[in-house]
């Protein structure tokens, strides 16, 4: 009875605290861990793959085939990109959006069901948005002005007008066509021929508009800009005395200004709207035509409604997601930063006219007004490509019932805002501080997904392993990405030759790559590693200011500035000081933007985000420049209890030019009230509730406030955290180095216990554990460039015990003899050898230095006399990938850098075979057919460029000279007696 009254009470207790306050009802609840073991794989936890179809020329079948292939390799999901088409395939070419490719699109669609596959789909071909369908009033535009110089009673006697100039620019990267000479007795090829005409093209040969002309592929088009005159957009006069006349209306169909200057000096600004000329970039068939003007919500609509009409009538629910690739309009001569309704965007934003400041506007007022109108000129262009382009487009997939993915960077914009925007924000690149923008943006408005163009091109074309691609994408996942996109594969048709279809920046992952048949063990890597990552969120302590206004005030060789993430721009200022501070001494932080600060809400005293995460402290790093409302956010916060940290001083001044001098009145009275005399090195300042401390050494502030710093980061060993739930702590660990790692690692976490998992193998098991100052420390054996992912918990967790091994014994060399054959790959299979020592198979004869595939090592051992019960086997150096099996039992597939797997003793018999496939790279066979003047470098716009310029050749990738490359199992193979640490 006792029992059922303290049941009864406990019940009404939680009720009480149910109806007083919603966060006590937390403490009635159980402590509910999730269970140990790997989260589900699901095809979004899989790796995807952009696929380039390129000239659309694709088959049912050859889209069966292709997807197929891919699925049981283990990708999860593949993004359409028409491109460019292939030479001779020309009959095959199919139009973007037509009935017919809307008929190969659909039957992709129902594939990807059939095979639980997801699908995106690029907004058009190629990058940027464009196509035939827009026209000159919806394309990319820029701004020209001109100068006139006016004495008082005098009129103007030129016309006011602008001619552009003419431009082309075209790809023009020829197709060679080697050719034999038939003379029997000469033997060697002669040079390589064009295929196609490789005449400069004259642009008074180039019809008006771009899609009436012939042959766009083969044009390859990258700008065009037609000799015209430009239309005048405004005539301002600017006279003596802050005298301001806008005089466009006096300007008349022929140009003349009817105009009688009155007393005085006059400068007179005319402003012209003129064509960027910026084309699709490696656009497909029907692709081809004018980039949009991605500052015009009407221009977005016009495009988007050519999509509208050739999805009407056809199911593509099944579709995913849209993609934006990278914004890439002004990867040309020039910049597009003009939009026809610009001065009335701008009046609606800023609250003045900016045709009354166009002296200021080029740079030709005081340097404070210069600088404090470009500001509001940049912003305006930010919030157009925000408001009129990222949103709009958003809106309509989302009426489709689709997501979108978006990758911001390189765009005149705050690209947190644009990140944040998006439903999965997406990077490129491979610098640890510029992923973190997209990442950062995902945290901070709690986005389940963040992804990544992964691997683009990272060596010379045909060098790339499966484990360089592996630490490429530990650098993504490490810093924040959870959704990893391979760049990537080519659709090519079946039984086209070897190596088929190929787009010239990727790593080339498709069947007819030579380590295709161990592409699966990458890919149920990326797997299980985004299976945890998907299923938690981010534990980051500091927020990180992006100070964009000191960008958008500083003038430089174009009235617009791109942003990508740290470079150059930031180069030696204390917001760069900050991030790397941060990440060398393993402070886990995340940027933010002005919007995002307008919106974080206090949760006692620390920082709560629109997203719904938790942060300790914001770094304002030291800016010329910061909009007052985000300066008065930000000492309102720390009025409420928060701690704001003000690096390296306290910015200098308001942004802008609106309301000038009311906000820097308002903005100096703020900074004198935070007036200290602690001494230039560090300040306290109480404010309010809060505090503000100002200093040089963020390191110092922030174990002031003692922020969590994760210690293993000099020992190499790089890290992100992230929350399974209230009481689980979740590290995703990379080993950085190329040694291996053996020791305590320590945590910020909690003590309690923690289970470790191999994402390599899939092995999980508890770990090691102790205590160390109030922190739990793991013990962790890594090898070098391993990742591991540790799940910590505040309760016990039961279950078997991670595997960790100890050396008990010498080893005992595997040194054959060997028996090699060759099982697939090319151009043919070489005969089976018998070899005593391992070496590289490129030294067994003349026909082995071209083979590219895999080849089967076999040997025979007895059991080792050693009574361990276990072995470590060890192959050494392996070129590239290796399947070992042993006695016909699969072992795994090993793709290093380190090449070793445990073997249970109970394994091993009398009598022994040792099997291990290994698999090279294409480099060889590649460089066999260039001798041979093979014809594969076949493709249209951008035709297979060298990364290289030693290997560039007509300027065509070329490895006609390279040298063999080692290949196959180089040995020596060992196995090392080991024994299980307790």
């Amino acid at each position: 009875m006792n029992q059922l009254l303290k049941g009864i009470f406990k019940s009404l207790q939680c009720l009480i605290i149910i109806v007083a306050s919603v966060p006590f009802f937390q403490s009635c609840k159980p402590v509910v861990n999730e269970k140990p073991g790997w989260p589900a794989i699901s095809r979004e936890t899989k790796p995807w793959s952009r696929w380039w179809w390129q000239g659309n020329a694709l088959t049912k079948e050859g889209i069966t085939a292709e997807m197929e292939a891919y699925q049981k390799a283990g990708i999860g999901g593949l993004e359409i990109t028409p491109i460019y088409g292939v030479v001779g395939y020309e009959d095959k070419f199919v139009d973007y959006l037509s009935p017919k490719w809307m008929e190969l699109f659909v039957h992709t669609l129902k594939e990807a069901e059939r095979l639980d596959m997801g699908i995106d789909m690029a907004t058009g071909t190629g990058w940027p948005f464009g196509g035939p369908w827009v026209q000159d009033a919806d394309a990319c535009k820029n701004m020209n002005f001109k100068i006139y110089d006016l004495k008082g009673g005098t009129s103007l006697s030129e016309k006011i007008e602008f001619i552009q100039q003419p431009l082309l620019r075209a790809i023009g990267n020829p197709v060679f066509e080697p050719t034999h000479n038939p003379s029997p007795e000469k033997t060697r090829p002669q040079e390589s021929v064009m295929r196609l005409d490789p005449k400069k093209i004259d642009i008074h040969q180039l019809k008006q508009p771009i899609g009436a002309n012939k042959n766009l592929q083969s044009l390859a088009l990258d700008q065009v800009k037609f000799e015209k005159p430009l239309a005048l957009q405004v005539l301002m006069a600017f006279g003596e005395g802050n005298k301001v006349m806008n005089l466009t209306d006096k300007v008349d169909v022929s140009g003349m200004l009817n105009w009688v200057a009155p007393a005085g000096f006059w400068k007179l600004y005319a402003v012209f709207e003129g064509w960027h000329g910026k084309m699709v970039e490696r656009a497909g068939p029907g692709g081809e035509g004018n980039a949009i003007d991605h500052f015009s919500a009407s221009a977005l609509k016009h495009y988007l409604d050519h999509f509208d009409s050739a999805f009407a009538g056809t199911n593509i629910e099944s579709l995913r997601s849209f993609f934006n690739d990278s914004y890439e309009v002004d990867d040309a001569r020039g910049v597009a930063d003009w939009t026809p309704t610009l001065f009335e965007e701008f009046q609606k934003l800023k609250g003045y006219d900016l045709r009354e400041h166009l002296p200021a506007l080029f740079a030709k007022d005081t340097s404070e007004l210069n600088v404090r109108i470009l500001c509001d000129y940049r912003e305006t262009i930010s919030e157009l490509l925000l408001n009129n382009f990222t949103l709009q487009w958003k809106s309509w997939a989302h009426s489709k019932s689709a997501m979108v993915r978006n990758q911001a960077h390189g765009s005149p914009s705050n690209i947190l805002d644009l990140y944040a925007t998006v439903d999965i924000p997406e990077i490129e690149g491979i610098e640890p501080l510029r992923i973190r923008m997209a990442s950062s943006a995902g945290n901070v408005t709690g986005k389940k997904l963040v992804s990544s163009e992964s691997a683009t091109w990272l060596d010379e074309h045909f060098l790339s392993n499966l484990g360089d691609i592996k630490v490429a994408l530990d650098r993504f996942m490490v810093n924040g990405v959870n959704h990893i996109f391979y760049h990537g594969i080519s659709y090519s048709p079946p039984g086209e030759p070897w190596p088929g279809w190929l787009f010239y920046a990727a790593v080339h992952l498709n069947p007819r790559n030579s380590q295709w048949n161990d592409f699966d063990q990458l890919n149920g890597y990326v797997a299980r590693c985004q299976s945890f990552l998907q299923n938690s969120v981010s534990d980051n302590d500091v927020l990180l200011y992006y100070p964009i206004y000191d960008h958008f005030s500083s003038p430089g060789r174009e009235m617009i500035e791109h942003f990508d993430g740290m470079g150059r721009q930031f180069a030696n200022t204390a917001f760069e000081r900050a991030a790397e501070v941060m990440s060398d001494k393993g402070y886990a932080f995340d940027y933010i933007s002005d919007k995002q600060i307008g919106k974080i809400v206090l949760q006692g005293r620390d920082l709560k985000t629109e997203g719904g995460r938790v942060y300790k402290t914001i770094v304002i790093p030291h800016c010329q420049y910061i909009p007052l409302e985000t300066f008065q956010k930000i000492l309102s916060l720390a009025e409420n209890g928060a701690s704001i940290i003000a690096l390296e001083g306290l910015p200098g001044s308001v942004s802008g030019f609106r309301n000038l001098s009311e906000n820097k009145a308002t903005f100096e009275a703020l900074v004198n009230n935070l007036k200290n005399d602690t001494g230039d090195q560090y300040a306290e300042i109480k404010v309010g509730d809060g505090k503000l401390l100002l200093g040089d050494s963020l390191d110092f502030i922030l174990q002031k406030l003692s922020i969590r710093r994760e210690e293993m980061v000099e020992r190499g060993v790089q890290f992100i955290r992230k929350k399974r739930n209230d009481h689980q702590t979740l590290y995703f660990i990379a080993n950085g180095k190329d040694e291996s790692f053996k020791g305590w690692l320590p945590l910020k976490t909690n003590p309690g216990s923690a289970v470790v998992y191999d994402p390599m193998n899939g092995e999980w098991g508890g770990a090691k554990v102790r205590t160390e100052g109030g922190h739990l420390e793991v013990y962790l054996q890594l090898t070098a460039k391993q990742t591991l992912i540790i799940e910590t918990s505040e309760n016990k967790v039961e279950t078997e015990p991670f595997k960790y091994y100890e050396p008990a014994g010498t080893s005992l060399p595997l040194t054959g003899p060997w028996s090699v054959s060759f099982i697939s790959g090319g151009p043919t299979l070489p005969a089976a050898v018998e070899r005593d020592s391992l070496s590289s198979w490129t030294v067994f004869g003349k026909d082995y230095p071209a083979f590219s595939g895999t080849a089967s090592y076999t040997m025979s051992f007895a059991r080792p006399d050693n009574v361990s019960k276990g072995w470590l086997l060890d192959l050494g150096s392996v070129k590239e990938s290796a399947e070992v099996f042993i006695n016909d039992k699969p072992m795994g597939t090993l793709i290093g850098p380190v090449y070793q797997l445990f073997v249970d003793a109970s394994l091993l018999k009398e009598s022994n075979s040792l099997e291990i496939k290994v698999s090279n790279l294409m480099a060889n066979r590649i460089a066999d057919m260039d001798r041979r003047k093979v014809f594969w470098k076949k493709f249209y716009n951008v035709n297979f460029p060298a990364r290289k310029a030693e290997n560039r050749k007509n300027g065509l990738f070329d490895a006609t000279h390279w040298l063999p490359m080692d290949s196959g199992l180089l040995g020596p193979v060992q196995l090392w007696p080991v024994a299980r640490m307790k």
